[in-house]
């Protein structure tokens, strides 16, 4: 079933007399010009974040297991190294936000000739569109925000027009992934473009990747040597099984929040795989109105959930917004060269409910394949969930192609309900395993950018999480050092 993505309007049969219909509640839908659409059950195979999940998360706020933990924000530091020259010779004190270390294909940090190291997004302050990665290390074993020494943007502005066409069109530098593989490092990240004057389109979003050279410059100092190997891997493809850019603005509704990004690498049984954020094709649970009507959305509840939903949505102020939400958790299979090989459908979806669901995380450990993203209320259609609240969504597999189950019976890891102007705002979490100990260390961002004159958005405090199968726990006093990725226990 193929569903065109728009804000629709058409005159629909009141749910107040459809209901008298019991369950087969037929209603006018402007998808089949004047038609009924009843309600239907599909999940085209993929993994649903629902309503009804949503709606048990809401009564899951305030449990301190899910909790991020509070920060005394009189100790919070800015990255003392995050600074850049600009064109007029000033030093600027960036944001940093999204991080990402270099890990090994298991998960764990790897340990980079006795150095760790960090890749993340940091730019000016008063430039929104100074959006580049940066690479950070220090010393293994010195946990001090202090220790992270920066050595500079990864790309230099040229790298590139060495590449393919659509490297050319880049403007920013999202986030991704790195992986230390057979002693080199791979770099994943979203090359996010301009405007396409051609097609009135703006922010293409491609999955990109290259080789990161580094040297040691002295006994204690690394330095970025170029890059090689610097290519796209992947844009959507036709937009049938994800949502490509020109799909995605093909009416011009641009209240439509595309995604493509956020690339995680992973490997199973000796392949390569890219994990990512994105949303539903035309061929994997299209949006539009009547993607309202496909109980598998909605969960757990039966009929009448089911109806007391929809009709929320009907009479509510939600309802474009979640005909147009079809966020997704999508995967490829990569060469060993990192090319594309091929599409593959979707791990989650959550369609109805958002359109963004960012970050994927997944790695395996004793045998389950954990898979975490991060999400915000104020992108969600889901009454009792409002702009405040944050989220790290998790799930947990068999297999790496799923199905997913819900951690914690929700979905919900990690809740935070706090101001945005709060200093010890945090969002971007993220979940690394550990070599020596079950405990897992979550990383996060925290100040929003550019919000304060003198404190930069930084590195959060890491904190510690436990995972026990489909559950998981915020550690009491776990709390770590500002952007500390590994963890021992005494």
């Amino acid at each position: 079933m193929k569903f065109r993505k728009r804000a629709l309007k058409a005159s629909v049969v009141s749910l107040s007399a459809a209901l008298v219909l019991g369950s087969s509640l037929t209603v006018a839908s402007a998808n089949n010009e004047g038609g009924n659409v009843k309600p239907y059950k599909e999940t085209y195979g993929t993994s649903q974040i629902t309503r009804h999940d949503m709606k048990e998360m809401i009564g899951q706020h305030g449990d301190e297991r899910y909790t991020v933990p509070s920060f005394d924000a009189s100790s919070i530091k800015n990255i003392e190294s995050a600074t850049k020259i600009d064109e007029n010779g000033n030093e600027i004190k960036m944001d940093v936000w999204d991080t990402w270390p270099l890990q090994n294909p298991d998960g764990t940090v790897a340990d980079y000739n006795g150095y760790q190291i960090v890749f993340g997004l940091a730019g000016d302050p008063k430039n929104a569109g100074d959006t580049f990665i940066y690479m950070f290390y220090k010393k293994s074993g010195d946990d001090s925000v202090d220790a992270w020494k920066n050595a500079g943007r990864v790309f230099d502005d040229n790298d590139k027009f060495n590449g393919d066409k659509i490297l050319a069109g880049q403007q920013e530098e999202w986030s991704g992934s790195a992986a230390f593989i057979d002693g080199e490092i791979r770099l994943f990240y979203t090359n996010r473009g301009g405007f396409d004057e051609s097609k009135g389109i703006f922010g293409k979003q491609t999955l990109t990747t290259a080789q990161v050279n580094v040297s040691e410059k002295d006994a204690s100092s690394l330095q970025v040597d170029g890059v090689e190997d610097y290519k796209s891997i992947y844009d959507g493809g036709d937009g049938e099984t994800y949502e490509n850019v020109d799909k995605a603005f093909e009416d011009r509704n641009f209240a439509n929040n595309h995604t493509l990004r956020d690339p995680h690498y992973i490997e199973d049984k000796g392949k390569k795989y890219l994990v990512f954020e994105a949303n539903t094709g035309t061929e994997f649970g299209y949006s539009g109105e009547d993607s309202l009507y496909n109980r598998a959305y909605y969960g757990k509840g039966g009929m009448k959930f089911f109806r007391d939903e929809f009709k929320q949505l009907q009479n509510g102020g939600k309802k474009e917004t979640a005909e147009l939400a079809n966020g997704a958790i999508g995967i490829v299979e990569i060469n060993d060269d990192y090319t594309l090989k091929k599409e593959m459908k979707p791990l989650v979806v959550s369609n109805t409910v958002t359109d963004e669901i960012e970050r994927p995380n997944i790695f395996k450990k004793d045998g389950k394949f954990y898979l975490f993203t991060s999400s915000r209320g104020a992108k969600m259609t889901i009454d009792g969930i409002d702009d405040e609240d944050i989220y790290m969504l998790g799930y947990v597999s068999n297999s790496l192609t799923g199905p997913y189950k819900p951690m914690n019976k929700s979905g919900i890891v990690l809740h935070q309900d706090l101001d945005p102007n709060d200093l010890t705002w945090t969002y971007a979490h993220y979940v690394i395993p550990q070599k020596e100990t079950d405990d897992f260390v979550v990383t996060s961002y925290m100040t929003n950018r550019g919000f304060f004159q003198d404190h930069k958005s930084t590195f959060a405090p890491s904190f510690l999480l436990d995972i026990d199968g489909k559950r998981s726990s915020v550690v009491e006093d776990g709390i770590l050092e500002q952007g500390q990725i590994t963890y021992e226990e005494e």
